[in-house]
């Protein structure tokens, strides 16, 4: 969340992880961007997740809404990690 405030513009692969970052896109109903997207913006589809409503006036998300929106990406996120290993089983 801090991170997310006062360094913007670092890369959201420092931490998150690719099928992380990724799955708040598609979980967003956004397409995956090609390069890296920026920390500020991941963190703020995660805290969407979770109940963020991102008006003008809201300022930043906090804990909780990231920490909700954290749950979703994370299982959805091994969800992915899971039907990846399922195709690479049958391609065998």
């Amino acid at each position: 969340m801090r991170l997310g405030r006062t360094c913007p513009d670092l890369d959201a692969a420092l931490l998150f992880e690719a099928d992380e970052w990724k799955a708040a896109f598609i979980l967003n109903k956004k397409a995956p961007p090609d390069k890296l997207p920026r920390l500020n913006e991941v963190v703020r589809l995660v805290a969407r997740l979770g109940g963020f409503l991102a008006r003008n006036g809201d300022g930043e998300p906090g804990v909780k809404t990231i920490w909700l929106g954290m749950q979703r990406v994370v299982d959805f996120a091994a969800g992915i990690r899971y039907a990846r290993e399922l195709e690479e089983q049958t391609c065998v």
